[in-house]
């Protein structure tokens, strides 16, 4: 219970502060709406806001999780060979340094509209982080324990299998918590480029009409599953890795 209600009562003093100042101040609705008339926006949508809610988070999903398995797989390549590593890791530095908003138009033409470039540009947005954790992880192994593997006449495959994997999992899941958050990041910014859907689409178009109240809706259902989705691959961590938390304290 302590641990939940910190939280709980940071967003609730944010959102007593965030009424205060829109009454104190006199704020327009236009401006900054206050919550009562978020809560309005989505009481009168919110069968609308859910449905676009879902295409977003389908769409972070799809491109998270093949982020994720080609992430790994690509990082497992790049430790295992330096040759590849030496080639390749340039190749994805430049890419990830390129906007990612300046991406998004392109996939479109590439692709035509509906899901595909947006789930594109989220394995795109995703991937770089994964590998780099990966690496980092694959790479740390303490080297007592490669000599205990050598001593137990373990086999390369049995020593990265039992060794290097595990005790690179922490790291793994520091990079897929950082992806995870992206991940609705590059979602959104494909929406908004490709407003055929999703809660991008929901801000893209609610902004035309002035409507700022839904767009406040909209952004505060992307607050929401990104955290959802953060702590969905923090649980996830503590039963997959229960003893990182014992060996980092």
């Amino acid at each position: 219970m302590k641990a939940a209600a910190l939280p709980v009562a940071g967003v609730a003093g944010t959102i007593v502060l965030w009424w205060a100042a829109t009454v104190v101040f006199g704020i327009r609705r236009i401006i900054l709406p206050a919550p009562p008339d978020i809560v309005a926006a989505f009481r009168a949508q919110p069968g609308y806001l859910l449905r676009e809610t879902g295409a977003t988070a389908t769409e972070t999903l799809a491109g998270f999780g093949l982020a994720v398995v080609a992430g790994l797989l690509l990082a497992v390549l790049l430790t295992a060979w330096r040759a590849v590593q030496r080639a390749t890791l340039p190749v994805l530095v430049a890419l990830n340094s390129v906007p990612k908003v300046a991406l998004a138009p392109l996939l479109v033409v590439w692709l035509g509209f509906g899901t595909r470039p947006k789930i594109v540009l989220v394995v795109l947005i995703c991937l770089f982080p994964v590998v780099v954790a990966t690496m980092a992880g694959l790479t740390s192994t303490p080297a007592e324990l490669g000599e205990l593997s050598r001593s137990l006449s373990a086999s390369p495959w049995q020593t990265y299998v039992k060794i290097r994997l595990p005790w690179a999992l922490p790291q793994v899941f520091t990079g897929l918590k950082v992806a995870v958050t992206l991940a609705v990041i590059g979602a959104v910014v494909a929406e908004i480029n490709n407003p055929s859907g999703g809660l991008g689409a929901v801000i893209v178009l609610s902004g035309m009409s002035l409507d700022t109240p839904l767009a406040f809706a909209a952004i505060i259902l992307l607050a929401l599953l990104s955290t959802v989705l953060f702590y969905l691959v923090v649980a996830l961590e503590r039963w997959l890795v229960p003893w990182a938390r014992a060996i980092s304290g």
